[in-house]
């Protein structure tokens, strides 16, 4: 014992990777090319110890008994998994069978239904896979304008939310458990009260809605209560875009890009090619559609303030601090021809002016609003309006500005003019803006009645005197509008799992009629739009398609006001590098590409994501560059005091490749105190910084290091493949279009000779299919969405995050971000790595009993039952791409999980290796299906190309991977195969791999590169 305290033994006795060292290395030594950590481009002996391990030292053991507790205080949570025990022994199960079975439900056979999820206001179509009435998997709606298909990390997720025992069951007053008869008797009086005052002390405060229903109930609860108020808030907002199109054009539009038409694409701290920026699934599929070098080929300029996705993709990309993007803009604004207060070329408007009518120029949502209406005047000017830029009717039903509507809420709340508060979902306890005291005011406020409406017992939920448990939208009746205007019915998939009330049930309460159902307050607000005797046939298309065909908004003239674009401000102008105000810390704010804005806090799949760019999980950090860590002297973990105003908060950094100098950025989402058990305690919170007068940036920070350090889960320094010094074995392969337009084969340089193999060979031709893969480097935009889907289908466990830090997550798929060139500002890649389905594979040699074999189809198949967990498989794979269960993570014993559950996928115990199958169960489905087909139709055997999707292929909104059969030599992925691009990952290893690579193009522009 130690002060107290039990001594505890170092899980990893090893040498840990010391920055210092690193950097020291760095400057003496070249590393590989291309590079996923500073560690690695340092070449230092730890981490070249740690690369040749198949996982860090001490993952195999567990000698912490205080850690084996924390472990098993995650059971339960989102996280699906139920501890560690010596026996896998299943619990016994009773089967009941149909006394009469339903119709048209055949078990074993899904049935799919469209709905949406919406995410801010913005309606997400979806096709919802269901088994015996129980949802399991999401996919796109491929019908739909608004997605082709395509899915995002937040739709993919969003069924896990659904099935977190941690929701709200019930509702309670004042803690608790009551009934709705209960709830509605009490509001009773209240309302009649209030209807005598014309319902001046009522505020009803929701999040963004486009829903026309909610819309509709909201203007007639407004028509019985006239002086009651409808505020709108939530922490990710587009305040600065609505402010940018009234500074712009005097009114509130909604601003929708066709990068299908757009040849140069310059974005101003815009990530629009990663969840959470609205339309983003469809503009990663106009934008990868244009990357093509084999056709015309955009360009993109990305200026930005964090390392992001989209920037990533650039083909020039510009770190600048958030605070200088305003100046910049306003340089390109003045060499365009439009009056924004710059005085020189940024070297990027003659590309724009080359291509007038098929550019874009798009500004991020956390730039200032005039950043937005000198956007607005740059796409005018470039006659891109109507071409590549349309302006619509706002998709928000209630488009104001959401911070000062909630400015308004608590000036009443403090002056008493409120009785009666209805809060319906968000958080605003804890995300609203620290000098508001929301939580504060509400808990000290003479507001009578206090009432919640969400799917949890949150921060805000615990203030107020009734909760009211909100119905997932799996489980409900809803509509709303996609970015384009597009309306999508939201249709349930399940019965309410806890009796979970709907927005418009709890509106039509609120109105009077507590025992309207939501299906009847949906039917009957489009009954009155679609009235006559067709209405019933139109209601079950729409139902079937999910969306209203031809709804979309169309575009509308707006005439702009350059008169009223405002002087630029000191820090935006200045441009002296040694001034006070450039070196001043900027810190900004950022939604989470994980949690978002924290909504998704409890969310296991979510929490254990890889950010795109730092790879962190479970985590929030102090993100700042190298330079700045260098001269700060700060090391990665390090944990420091962040002071903005007056206000503090700690937290640990991560030192970040590509970030900006004199700034620090920390995300959204973290430091809950009632978000459930996977999500309670985790990070820190960075809300306790943000005012409303520095909603996404401000200047003035103070960085204070406190001494401590901080363990951070990062997934980017595991299953490393060893390439020696990464100059000769490139792991990805890279060309500008120039290059690749004068030497085509680049890519193929290391392939070894067809004959050359010692393996035995397989005969395909005695089976109709070989199964392949291609995955397109030049359409991947980074957006993880694949490892969801994945994770989805295949019913991975999620492990936490002491499990991630000694290497043990689970994903079949990761998605591997590197970088080349100036730390500073480097080039960045992204290479999805499934398992490579080798022709001449490893793994199987090296099996004692056999659990790894080849297929008849060409698959390296894992038999769990033959499994002994020796790891020899994954020790022998160049690839690392195999998991092993070191521990029994998979949860047998909570309900929700069993129903949520792929029943056509194996759920795997502990001591079982498993892998990236080629979503073997979705191929023998439709062999069983093309089988039935022949017989009935006398016709030949054959799966038709295309029909047959991967869960990350049919998920991925650039469409990237393609998956088919390798023997049609007219199917999409063989046409792919046969590409100069076309190249396997390590290939002179001779392994001949399935999954294969079409090598990146960039088309930088010639003047700037010279």
């Amino acid at each position: 014992m130690e002060n107290g305290k039990s001594k505890r033994e170092d899980v990893c006795p090893g040498k840990k990777l010391d920055r210092a060292a690193v950097e020291r290395q760095l400057k003496e030594t070249k590393g590989p090319e291309y590079w996923r950590s500073l560690e690695e481009l340092a070449g230092s002996p730890e981490f070249q110890d740690m690369l040749h391990r198949e996982f860090p030292k001490g993952a195999s053991e567990w000698l912490d008994s205080v850690s084996r507790r924390g472990f098993l205080q995650l059971m339960g949570a989102s996280l699906a998994m139920a501890g560690m025990t010596g026996c896998t022994k299943l619990p016994l199960q009773e089967i009941v069978p149909y006394v009469r079975q339903p119709e048209q439900v055949i078990p074993g056979v899904p049935m799919y239904y469209a709905t949406a999820f919406t995410l801010s206001g913005y309606a997400n179509p979806l096709l919802v896979e269901s088994h015996l009435g129980r949802p399991t998997k999401i996919e796109g709606n491929r019908l739909h304008p608004a997605s082709l298909g395509g899915t995002d990390v937040f739709a993919q997720a969003s069924i896990l939310g659904m099935y977190d025992p941690d929701r709200s069951q019930a509702i309670t007053h004042l803690g608790d458990v009551a009934s709705w008869a209960a709830f509605v008797k009490e509001i009773r009086g209240p309302l009649a009260v209030q209807k005598a005052l014309g319902g001046a002390g009522i505020r009803i405060l929701t999040q963004t809605s486009s829903s026309p229903t909610l819309k509709d109930q909201m203007q007639a609860f407004l028509a019985i209560y006239p002086q009651a108020k409808w505020h709108v808030y939530e922490p990710v907002n587009r305040d600065n875009v609505l402010e940018g199109a009234k500074l712009a054009f005097g009114e509130a539009v909604e601003t929708r890009y066709d990068l299908s038409k757009a040849d140069v694409i310059v974005s101003l701290d815009a990530d629009f090619l990663y969840a959470g920026f609205p339309g983003n699934v469809r503009y990663v599929r106009d934008f990868a559609k244009k990357r093509n070098p084999d056709a015309e080929m955009s360009r993109l300029y990305v200026v930005e303030s964090n390392p992001s996705s989209t920037g990533a993709k650039a083909d020039h990309r510009l770190p600048l601090r958030a605070v200088e993007i305003e100046g910049f803009t306003r340089v390109l604004a003045s060499a365009i021809g439009v009056n924004g207060g710059g005085t020189m070329d940024s070297g990027v408007s003659g590309d724009l002016q080359k291509h007038k009518g098929a550019s874009v120029i798009i500004a991020g949502d956390h730039q200032p609003p005039a950043v937005h209406a000198l956007a607005h005047a740059m796409n005018a000017a470039l006659g891109n309006v109507g071409k590549t830029v349309v302006y619509t009717d706002p998709v928000d039903a209630n488009p104001i500005n959401q911070t000062e509507s909630l400015r308004d809420l608590v000036s009443d709340m403090r002056a008493g003019k409120v009785d009666l508060l209805v809060i319906m979902g968000g958080n605003p306890a804890y995300d609203a803006p620290a000098d508001l005291g929301f939580a504060d005011c509400l808990k000290n406020s003479k507001v009578a009645l206090r009432i919640y409406h969400g799917l949890y017992q949150n921060e805000t939920a615990e203030l107020c005197h009734w909760t009211v448990n909100e119905a997932h939208y799996l489980e409900a009746w809803s509509d709303g509008r996609a970015y384009d205007g597009t309306l999508s019915l939201v249709q349930p998939l399940i019965a309410p799992l806890y009796a979970g009330k709907s927005a418009h049930e709890m509106l039509s309460a609120l109105a009077g009629a507590p025992d309207a159902s939501g299906y009847d307050i949906v039917r009957a607000y489009w009954q009155k739009q679609h009235a006559g005797s067709e209405f019933e046939e139109w209601w079950r298309k729409t139902l079937n398609d999910g969306f209203i065909e031809g709804s979309a908004y169309t575009p509308k003239a707006v005439s702009l006001k350059l008169q009223s674009l405002p002087a630029a401000t000191a820090p935006a102008a200045a441009a002296d590098a040694n001034s006070l105000e450039v070196n001043r810390l900027e810190v900004n704010f950022r939604r989470d590409p994980s949690v978002y804005d924290g909504q998704f806090s409890n969310n296991g799949w979510l929490q254990e994501l890889p950010k795109p760019m730092s790879k962190l999980t479970w985590d929030n950090a102090v993100l700042m560059g190298p330079k700045m860590a260098d001269r700060e002297g700060i090391k990665t973990m390090d944990v420091v005091t962040l002071e903005l105003g007056g206000r503090k908060i700690t937290g640990p950094v991560w030192i970040q490749a590509g970030h900006p100098d004199h700034s620090v950025t920390v995300h959204l989402g973290y430091g809950r105190r009632k978000a459930g058990r996977a999500g309670t305690g985790v990070g820190f919170d960075a809300y306790a910084l943000r005012t409303t007068n520095a909603l996404w940036f401000a200047t003035g920070g103070k960085l204070t290091k406190t001494g401590d350090h901080y363990q951070l889960a990062s997934t980017q320094g595991y299953q490393t493949m060893d390439t020696g010094d990464g100059a000769t074995r490139p792991l990805v392969r890279e060309a500008t279009l120039e290059e690749y337009r004068k030497e085509p084969r680049f890519a193929k340089a290391d392939e070894p000779p067809a004959a050359l193999t010692l393996y035995p060979g397989y005969d395909y031709k005695k089976s109709p299919d070989a199964w392949g893969m291609t995955i397109d480097l030049n359409a991947c935009v980074g957006c993880n969405n694949c490892i969801v889907a994945c994770q989805s289908e295949n019913n991975i466990a999620v492990v936490g995050k002491e499990q991630v830090v000694k290497g043990r997550h689970m994903h079949w798929i990761r998605v591997d971000a590197y970088y080349q060139g100036d730390r500073d500002a480097p080039k960045a890649y992204f290479q999805p790595v499934p398992c490579m389905q080798c022709e001449d594979a490893p793994c199987e040699l090296v099996c004692p009993v056999g659990a790894t074999v080849h297929s008849s189809e060409g698959l390296n198949d894992q038999v769990y039952n033959r499994c002994i967990g020796t790891r020899y498989c994954s020790n022998n794979c160049p690839y690392k791409v195999r998991r092993f269960n070191f521990l029994l993570f998979e949860d047998w014993e909570t309900p929700q999980y069993k129903l949520m559950r792929n029943p056509d996928v194996s759920v795997r115990s502990r001591g079982v290796m498993e892998k990236c199958t080629y979503c073997v169960q979705r191929i023998t489905q439709h062999r069983i299906d093309a089988e039935i087909a022949a017989v009935r139709e006398n016709r030949e055997f054959k799966i038709e190309d295309g029909s047959l999707q991967t869960a990350c292929q049919q998920s991925c909104p650039a469409d990237a991977i393609v998956f088919g059969n390798i023997n049609d030599p007219n199917s999409r992925v063989a046409k792919l195969k046969a590409l100069d691009r076309n190249y396997g990952l390590l290939a002179d290893l001779n392994t001949r791999p399935r999954t294969t690579y079409l090598a990146e193009i960039r088309n930088p522009n010639p003047e700037l590169e010279t």
